[in-house]
């Protein structure tokens, strides 16, 4: 008898395991719950659900809103399981909702993390064996939280007392640097792989890529994406370059998609730091905006493909790999597609890395700057064609604006080309550092048809001479810090770049207090980055000078603080080209929906995205507009987007791009929409903050429903 009950009892606890992971997989395949980031591990943005159509969507009307009077600037895709809502504010508290009532349940924040990076989600696990105890999973500041997903407490046996570092596995030298997540974690059995966003700067802590243990918050494996001695790649950079004394990044920020019946992790990788001059990286720069196929158990490479070689323009891959099939030559090929800030799609089979399309090397002009050795080459893929435009020119400007001779003048001074070197002369960067493709990233239905967003915006870049300790030493403490640190956002007049998102920070103390603009400057928020190197005595003298306090800051001491390395040129921040009415300076569109068979490659529509009633008034065609926040796309034959400054909220005709529906937020919803439903009825909901390209700021999620 004991022969005959041990195979049952090995047979049952493989069930039990098993069972971790069937359950919500069925759940979502029948499309009633939205229960991971951006719809599955596929990162598909896709639902089965089809009772709202084509047929009916027009009869869409606002189901609830919840309003969590916090407002300003959400990215958050909520999650929806068992008929829970989880999301998080402006400021970064976690909460969750009756998803169909949208009342509140609970919220979460705690006062020992920072409340300042913008988040796009979070991570829902379950237990195999006690199925009431599900965790949200969350990154709060610098920290990985564990939050019971019914009570909305810390789970205090998780890491310490509820919480573990994002630094944890990334050395010694980050301990006091900038790191933060803004994207979810992806879940493989008992492990969670999280995204990290760095400083941009030669500060930056390495870009590891992390595993921990959902159960207790361990440190599983890491995958060190700047190769150490002995590891592949290591000899595609300096010699000590692993060692983070004066480059770092290479991190996954994104977002991270997973294969769950292979146990492939794919992980699309940002630029090394500084991100626009190389000379102190020199070599192609394994494993930078690369895509890595990693064993999901245990970290190691299985393939990768990089994307640009020895990166000096910031062309990190802004959004998670789509997860496939598609059809080629009768024959069905598992794949991965990763869309690209430069409008580009490349296409690969998923187990081997093959690409399904050709790629070609092409020749790209070389540096005019000492020191920097750029690559010779970039990869460029045949097919698909490219969904966003790769030249600017003489007959791109902007043909409606009052300032075209101007725009033209401009035009005509700067350099062009694309992956053209950075230098001390202004260069035109298109597509933008925006994209083409950005971080909402791209939908995929069964049928292989790809629909993604991108913007239409060309950039104005720059370098500089590093200036000299001399150089400075007659400005005050404050105004040197402010110089080295703020000038390439806020400009050396502080009056910011509005339109390019960068605030004026003229008049800050009637704006702000002091202690928010200290943790701002140490913490970050939003885009910025914080300066943890900057010393206390620094940050004091900084704090003084932006407040006009002159005896306070002739007090403060001068000593430097921890210096960043040195790197001989700096960044002259991000401009757009604009004329002086904020409009793009090239012609429409500004703002672009495109649908592409990942089967052929051949594209199938594109249309416009975005508006300006303004310019619609005067008779001006639909010019599109820059967007941020992803579609999704659904079995009733409708592609749901907000997105756009506009503040609209549309549904188009998946097959042929034509709106079918389109109403007015509360705020502009710059964040990727979800859809579910609870007891028959589906949902589409969406985070309406604003705040991005000068809207108005929203604290609400609105969910739409069939009346």
């Amino acid at each position: 008898m004991k022969k005959k009950i041990i195979p049952l009892m090995l047979l049952s606890f493989a069930s039990v395991i098993a069972m971790q992971y069937i359950p919500w997989r069925k759940a979502f395949s029948e499309g009633e719950e939205w229960s991971e980031y951006l719809g599955g591990p596929g990162r598909n943005h896709y639902s089965s659900l089809d009772q709202i159509n084509t047929s009916n969507v027009s009869d869409l009307k606002i189901a609830w809103e919840y309003h969590s009077l916090d407002s300003g600037q959400v990215q958050c895709n909520p999650i929806i399981v068992k008929g829970t809502l989880f999301g998080v504010t402006a400021s970064n508290k976690l909460f969750a909702l009756n998803a169909e009532t949208g009342k509140q349940i609970w919220q979460f924040s705690d006062g020992n993390g920072s409340a300042f990076n913008t988040n796009r989600g979070v991570t829902y696990w379950e237990d195999a064996l006690n199925k009431d105890a599900s965790r949200i999973l969350f990154a709060y500041g610098s920290w990985l939280y564990a939050v019971d997903a019914g009570t909305g407490q810390k789970i205090t046996n998780f890491g310490d007392n509820g919480r573990v570092s994002l630094r944890e596995g990334l050395g010694e030298n980050a301990a006091d640097k900038f790191v933060i997540s803004n994207t979810p974690g992806t879940l493989y059995r008992d492990l969670i792989f999280m995204p990290l966003r760095l400083s941009e700067g030669a500060d930056a802590a390495p870009g590891n890529i992390q595993a921990f243990n959902v159960r207790t918050g361990k440190l599983a494996w890491v995958f060190h994406t700047i190769p150490h001695p002995g590891e592949y790649g290591y000899n595609t950079w300096p010699k000590y370059a692993y060692k983070n004394t004066n480059v770092g990044g290479a991190n996954n920020w994104a977002g991270m998609a997973v294969d769950r019946e292979r146990g492939i992790l794919f992980v699309p990788t940002g630029s090394a730091a500084f991100d626009f001059y190389g000379g102190n990286r020199k070599g192609q720069n394994l494993f930078a905006n690369s895509l890595l196929a990693l064993d999901a158990k245990t970290g190691k490479r299985l393939w990768h493909y990089q994307f640009v070689h020895h990166d000096i323009w910031d062309k990190d891959l802004p959004a998670p790999p789509n997860l496939i099939t598609v059809t080629q030559k009768g024959k069905k090929i598992d794949a991965v597609a990763q869309v690209t800030k430069t409008g580009h799609v490349f296409v690969f089979d998923r187990v081997t890395g093959k690409p399904l399309f050709p790629i070609l090397e092409k020749p790209f002009p070389k540096s005019e700057l000492s020191d920097e050795p750029t690559w010779p080459t970039q990869p460029i893929p045949v097919l698909p064609a490219p969904f966003a435009r790769q030249i600017v020119g003489p007959g791109d400007i902007n043909p409606y604006s009052d300032d075209k001779k101007e725009l033209t003048a401009t035009y005509n001074r700067l350099q062009k080309g694309v992956y053209r070197p950075l230098n001390k002369k202004e260069t035109l960067v298109y597509p933008g550092a925006d994209g083409g493709a950005e971080w909402g990233g791209a939908a995929v239905d069964p049928d292989g048809i790809m629909y993604v967003n991108a913007n239409e915006m060309a950039w104005v870049f720059s370098l500089k001479p590093t200036p000299k300790e001399d150089e400075l030493i007659h400005l005050s403490p404050g105004q040197r810090i402010y110089t080295t640190t703020c000038t390439v956002c806020h400009g050396p007049e502080r009056k910011g770049n509005p339109t390019s998102g960068y605030p004026s920070l003229v008049n800050i103390g009637q704006k702000r207090d002091r202690e928010y603009v200290s943790k701002l400057i140490t913490n970050g928020k939003g885009m910025m980055p914080g300066f943890s190197n900057i010393s206390a005595t620094e940050k004091q003298a900084l704090i003084a000078f932006l407040f006009g306090d002159e005896k306070v800051e002739a007090a403060a001491a001068s000593a430097p603080g921890k210096k960043e390395p040195f790197v001989p040129y700096k960044f002259n921040g991000y401009n757009k080209f604009l004329d002086s009415k904020g409009y793009p300076g090239i012609r429409p569109p500004w703002g672009t929906l495109t649908a592409i068979d990942l089967n052929s490659g051949k594209h199938l529509w594109q249309k416009p995205l975005g508006e300006f009633p303004e310019l619609k008034a005067k008779g001006i065609p639909t010019t599109g507009s820059e967007n941020y926040g992803g579609p999704v796309v659904t079995a009733g034959g409708l592609l749901f987007i907000a997105a756009t400054r506009d503040g609209m909220f549309r549904a188009f005709d998946k097959k042929s791009g034509k709106i079918l529906w389109e109403t007015q937020l509360p705020a502009a919803g710059f964040a990727t929409p979800s859809t579910y439903s609870v007891n028959g009825k589906q949902y589409v909901v969406v985070a309406c903050g604003g705040t991005k390209l000068g809207t108005k700021k929203g604290d609400s999620y609105v969910a739409f429903a069939l009346p």
